[in-house]
């Protein structure tokens, strides 16, 4: 006999992830069109039905429970393909203004080759790309000054996430630079705050290798030149390597740094009919990467 299963509909969904979203009942309300009793009603159908609490009992604040957060991560993902499938048969065209953050401490190639696909597939999609530290990317994200969010993520961070994946940093220097000599090392990293320049320095103090800044700058140009140049030696990623560069291992005493989690990163209730086939695109994109089995894109459930 085959168990009978709970049908989670999409519109109890669509309100729990506005209520975490957005901050709170009445606001999820005012965007649904909907009363804040009207809402938190929803949300006991919700808890009811899959028979466990989502929110944390006596929290001023929109705080989930473990269950609740398991349940984000599908909701998510079910109301995207939702609302993907209602606008391919809706065959309007797509058009409109979407403002993407991408972290300029993080050059993210794959998914700025995905962007530039996919505005020359829609010339009637505008792209509006910010690029900044990706705290700040997040809290622009957060004041809704950004509609979708590519950033690097610190531990714990979930909120408006859909996908994350692993980026594997490598150790990369001049080929004519020799680093053996070289006491102490002559690094170029990007400014305090950036995860590359964390992994660098945590890994050289863990073997007691000495190290200075020679080069420091925001941009990732200035950082491949510096590196090219034989400056100092750095962190850079298997798309960012230049001719004239080599990459550093332990036979030359650099162990392997840390994999960097990087996040994709959008409000549903927040997001426009392009703003979603924007993202359905990028995920697509992520998906073909994984399937292919590209190391630098290792897909991760949240």
């Amino acid at each position: 006999m085959v168990a009978s299963l709970n049908n989670l509909q999409t519109d109890l969904l669509r309100s729990f992830v506005s209520v975490v979203d957005l901050g709170g009942y009445t606001k999820a309300g005012e965007a649904l069109g909907r009363t804040q009793p009207a809402v938190s009603l929803q949300m006991r159908r919700l808890e009811e039905l899959v028979g466990v609490p989502l929110f944390v009992a006596k929290s001023r604040a929109v705080e989930l429970t473990e269950d609740g957060q398991a349940l984000l991560r599908y909701a998510r993902e079910i109301l995207r393909i939702n609302d993907e499938a209602t606008a391919y048969f809706r065959g309007s065209e797509v058009a409109g203004m979407v403002r993407v953050g991408l972290p300029s401490d993080y050059a993210v190639m794959f998914l700025q080759g995905a962007l530039t696909q996919y505005m020359r597939r829609h010339r009637a999609v505008r792209l509006e790309i910010h690029c900044d530290w990706s705290p700040t990317i997040l809290q622009k994200l957060e004041a809704d000054e950004i509609d979708v969010a590519i950033a690097m993520m610190s531990d714990g961070q979930s909120r408006y996430l859909s996908r994350v994946w692993a980026e594997r940093p490598i150790w990369a220097a001049a080929k004519t630079l020799p680093v053996d000599k070289l006491d102490p090392l002559p690094l170029a990293v990007h400014p305090q705050g950036c995860a590359y320049r964390e992994r660098i320095t945590e890994a050289l103090n863990a073997i007691g290798r000495r190290w200075r800044i020679a080069y420091s700058g925001p941009g990732i140009t200035g950082l491949q030149n510096a590196v090219q140049n034989g400056i100092g030696i750095s962190a850079l990623t298997g798309p960012t390597m230049l001719e004239g560069l080599r990459e550093l291992g332990p036979e030359e005493g650099f162990p392997p740094l840390k994999d960097i989690r990087v996040g994709l990163f959008y409000k549903h209730p927040r997001l426009s009919e392009v703003g979603l086939h924007l993202v359905n695109h990028l995920i697509g994109k992520l998906d073909e990467a994984a399937a292919a089995g590209a190391d630098n894109f290792r897909r991760r459930r949240p």
